[in-house]
């Protein structure tokens, strides 16, 4: 079975055997095994409905091009997300760049004044 279906339960309860809940869902599992998945799906919510979620996708590559393309959906919105937080960033703080070009300029001014009085023309 495809890596990239155990994507979308990477963050899931670590309990879960991720890997054997998809062999359940495609009728791999030994009779104990498949028990197992019933019990976690018997004690969570999520996992039951995950399991029926994903029971309701038919056929094996329309799960496949799901997940791909529920992974390349949640990257693109985290990656609009990050874009969003690095333009607010920068808009966020115009005055503090202001503020500190002009300390750095009275910093400059105030060095070369007092160099020339230190020193004065000839």
């Amino acid at each position: 079975m495809n890596h990239d279906l155990l994507k979308i339960l990477s963050d899931s309860n670590k309990e879960i055997d991720n890997q054997k809940l998809m062999d359940y869902l495609s009728g791999h599992l030994s009779g104990n095994e498949a028990h197992e998945v019933e019990s976690w799906m018997a004690e969570s919510d999520l996992v039951n409905d995950a399991v029926e979620g994903l029971q309701q996708v038919k056929g094996g590559k329309d799960l496949e091009v799901l997940v791909e393309q529920l992974n390349g959906d949640l990257r693109k919105k985290l990656q609009q997300k990050k874009n969003g937080r690095n333009k607010r960033q920068l808009k966020e703080y115009p005055w503090v760049y202001l503020a500190l070009v002009l300390i750095l300029a009275l910093i400059v001014i105030a060095w070369f004044v007092v160099h020339r009085l230190n020193h004065p023309l000839k």
